[in-house]
């Protein structure tokens, strides 16, 4: 298919990056589209593990060119890093296979600095944030007093734009949280440290990606986190800043009037969530513990420990309506190998009163789980890699997921390496 994006069908931290970079080599393009350092994509491959959080996943693959699009929180200071840890291993990026949109916004360190000052003053009501910046970027963003990444081709409007976006951030600095403001030397050295450093990647990715349209190039559209934490669809408040859907994808890439061949959808085989809000399926104790040992559930960008629990049908049949779905990709199936009987929440009970659709969130808080029992499969399965030698019962797995869920499972995964794949 010429144009695909990858998604998250439920609370981020499906396998997505494993999976871009699994396809990749029938693309061209990958394009990131939206949100910026606050998630981590896990990619294992010839060159070693890695944590990418503003990296396209297809660095990894010497002939695709790898954009970060307009719609993408774009933080020098942690790309930087990023760039140079991914360099260290052998990975070689250049500004003929990494591209930065001069449209996107650059996250600055004021940013940072909101997010962990509200976070302070929410306390026990926090929203989960990873404190990169990201909800005052795009409150920022959406008030438009950001910075374009083209604006770091012109010096003296870049630094008069920054004095009058100073004093007015200063505002809410000092009178508000009572925290030290910025001065513009101070911010020009960020920028001078970081930004310089990142300039070379800066172009007209728009025109770049009409041009590879033109010529039938394959593209592939990398979303962040899931539809359960978009800003529209997702379990508000505890959303992201930015929209995760596959819809968003044109936008957010540069590519507005592109259209969507595939979307393929990534589901784990059971359930994790990283950060606050609503969590039907959860579990706590000894039985959550013995699953998050098993998947090595924890956060790629925090360290967190993941939160787990059965596969939530309800949540992911929600999120492959959302995303519009065409193709689903089961991660992690290996990990079920331990259990006798696998528990799968079928529906939600409300008030005493059963629900196959998922609700609106001020109800989510109240909605308990009605598990289904599945048969196990009790024996290794992460060097199978044709569909015929798997286990009957983890076929049947799928095939009940596939049959609940409402749409083909064409991928599944049994561990973290690129070939670790059965294709159906």
């Amino acid at each position: 298919m010429s144009n695909c994006a990858i998604v998250g069908i439920n609370w981020g931290d499906e396998g997505k990056g494993r999976m871009v970079d699994l396809i990749t080599s029938d693309y061209d393009v990958v394009v990131r589209y939206q949100g910026g350092g606050n998630a981590g994509h896990t990619v294992i491959n010839e060159f070693g593990k890695f944590a990418l959080h503003l990296l396209p996943s297809g660095i990894f693959r010497p002939d695709v060119v790898n954009i970060l699009g307009n719609g993408v929180a774009v933080d020098c200071e942690n790309l930087w890093i990023e760039m140079e840890e991914v360099m260290s291993q052998g990975v070689a990026l250049t500004p003929e296979n990494l591209k930065i949109s001069d449209r996107a916004s650059l996250l600055l360190p004021w940013h940072r600095d909101l997010d962990n000052l509200e976070e302070a003053r929410l306390a026990d009501k926090k929203f989960g944030s990873t404190r990169q910046g990201i909800a005052p970027f795009y409150s920022d963003k959406y008030q438009k007093k950001t910075v374009l990444a083209g604006e770091l081709l012109y010096p003296e409007h870049l630094k008069a734009h920054l004095a009058d976006l100073l004093e007015w951030k200063n505002l809410t600095l000092e009178k508000v949280y009572g925290a030290k403001p910025y001065t513009i030397d101070s911010i020009m050295e960020w920028v001078d440290t970081y930004c310089e450093k990142i300039k070379p990647y800066i172009c007209d990715t728009g025109l770049f990606l009409k041009d590879a349209q033109k010529k039938g190039k394959h593209i592939l559209f990398e979303a962040q986190l899931g539809a359960l934490r978009d800003l529209d669809y997702g379990i508000h408040p505890y959303t992201t800043s930015s929209n995760a859907i596959a819809a968003y994808a044109p936008v957010g890439s540069g590519l507005p009037g592109a259209r969507l061949d595939e979307v393929i959808g990534v589901v784990k085989a059971y359930s994790t969530c990283v950060g606050e809000g609503p969590f039907t399926a959860e579990w706590f104790g000894d039985e959550a513990e013995a699953l998050r040992a098993a998947g090595g559930e924890y956060g790629a960008k925090t360290g967190r420990p993941r939160r787990v629990g059965p596969l939530d049908i309800v949540a992911t049949r929600y999120g492959v309506e959302t995303q519009g779905a065409t193709n689903i990709a089961i991660t992690k199936m290996d990990v079920m190998s331990y259990m006798e009987q696998i528990p799968v929440c079928v529906r939600y009970t409300i008030d005493g009163v059963e629900t196959d659709n998922f609700p609106f969130p001020a109800l989510l808080e109240s909605a308990k789980p009605v598990i289904e029992m599945v048969e196990g499969w009790k024996e290794d399965i992460s060097g199978v890699r044709k569909w015929e030698d798997l286990p009957k019962a983890a076929q049947d797995y799928v095939l009940y997921v596939e049959e609940k869920i409402g749409c083909h499972i064409g991928y599944v995964s049994v561990g973290p390496e690129r070939d670790a794949i059965i294709l159906r």
